[in-house]
């Protein structure tokens, strides 16, 4: 879809300009950081994880029925159920115990008589049995300290079960820490849309594509348009990434661009050939990595696609969860840009991609209708397009 754009000052052809965040990413990894369990879904281990006990961490019945021990027919001798003590301080030869699942079975105990199985008559119970079976055999699953998960496994829902069940309280994880400012005199975080107020759309959509490419939002602040407000907040900054939405154009309320300047920031891309998002930047300064965003919602998550969640992704070390090379038809009647690539919000039915409409650089609503947006390059005259999924 085209070559890089130049580097002195111009914008980037919009994949060079992902393939530039991804390089940011790669240089700027992210430290390894210990996370509670509720934190760590959806970043990446950055070390490997062992069992802080074994699994089972007791000798446990995998059945409603009977502890049993030596040849039938048993006597009942107790009860237990799970969490309780120990039915028995032990079984001897003939003897059972009438337990649950899950409950810790006495010393002696041969196997379990489910009840489905079992014949009770007074005190006394029967029926067939095989030794060993459905019990739960201490470290039978997992050996304590035993490696269970390696570095760059995805924590999933089963991975943070997995690592309760082993003790575990936090992980090792890859996730970069976030900042947002969301900038602009106009803008409110509560309320109706009205009178010269727009309410943020922004900052509420940031986290979640965050969490989507790995990393995390730590706090989100608001500025008005004073360039000494948003100079400071940049030099204070202390997350990997800061993401300032807003003031990325060059208009006479955009200072992002000289402030950098001012910082010493180093400019990696300033402006993208893209439709809708094309004022966005990314820049480096000591620490953070910063990225610029334009003010409108549907811009700014185009932009956000373009270089948030590629920059992310290599910086905890995943796959990028947006990109798609397989091309796919794109229907309907879309117009290419002459030198810019469009991105189009599309619905995906049967292997196509079809527009939804509704894709202004100032709405969302295409977006949240859409399952992608369709890479349509410039100049492009029909045939099937790459994709851009969305979360």
């Amino acid at each position: 879809m085209g070559g890089c754009g130049s580097d002195r000052g111009g914008p980037l052809d919009w994949p060079a300009a992902r393939d530039r965040a991804r390089g940011a990413g790669e240089r700027a990894a992210a430290a390894v950081r210990e996370v509670p369990l509720a934190q760590a879904l959806g970043a990446v281990l950055g070390a490997d994880v062992r069992a802080l006990t074994g699994v089972p961490a007791f000798d446990a019945s995998a059945m409603d029925g009977f502890a049993v021990a030596g040849p039938g027919p048993w006597e009942l001798v107790g009860a237990g159920l799970a969490g309780a003590p120990v039915a028995a301080a032990g079984l001897a030869p003939g003897e059972a115990v009438e337990i649950a699942t899950g409950a810790r079975v006495p010393k002696g105990t041969e196997a379990v008589l489910p009840y489905e199985l079992a014949e009770r008559s007074g005190g006394r119970v029967s029926g067939p049995v095989r030794a060993g079976r459905h019990v739960r055999w201490t470290g039978e699953e997992t050996a304590p300290g035993e490696t269970v998960l390696t570095r760059g496994r995805a924590v999933g829902p089963a991975v943070l079960g997995l690592a309760a069940s082993l003790g575990h309280e936090t992980l090792p994880v890859l996730a970069p820490r976030v900042g947002v400012l969301v900038t602009g005199a106009e803008v409110t975080t509560s309320g109706l849309s009205g009178e010269g107020l727009v309410r943020d759309a922004i900052g509420p959509m940031l986290p979640g594509l965050a969490v989507w490419a790995g990393g995390r939002v730590e706090r989100t602040d608001h500025l008005d348009d004073d360039r000494g407000a948003l100079a400071a907040a940049i030099a204070a900054a202390d997350t990997d990434v800061l993401v300032v939405c807003g003031s990325s154009s060059k208009g006479p309320a955009d200072h992002l661009r000289s402030v950098l300047a001012e910082l010493g920031a180093e400019v990696l891309v300033d402006g993208v050939a893209c439709r809708p998002g094309h004022p966005q930047l990314l820049a480096r300064r000591e620490g953070t990595t910063v990225v610029g965003l334009p003010g409108n919602p549907g811009a700014a998550l185009v932009a956000a696609l373009t270089l948030v969640v590629p920059l992310l992704c290599a910086m905890a070390g995943r796959p990028d969860p947006a990109a798609d090379p397989d091309p796919v038809p794109l229907d309907g009647e879309v117009d290419a840009h002459p030198r810019d690539t469009r991105l189009v919000a599309v619905r995906l039915e049967r292997g196509r991609a079809v527009p939804v409409g509704h894709d202004r650089p100032a709405s969302l609503r295409g977006a949240a209708l859409a399952d992608a947006y369709a890479v349509v390059p410039p100049r492009w005259s029909g045939g099937a397009v790459e994709l851009l999924h969305l979360p």
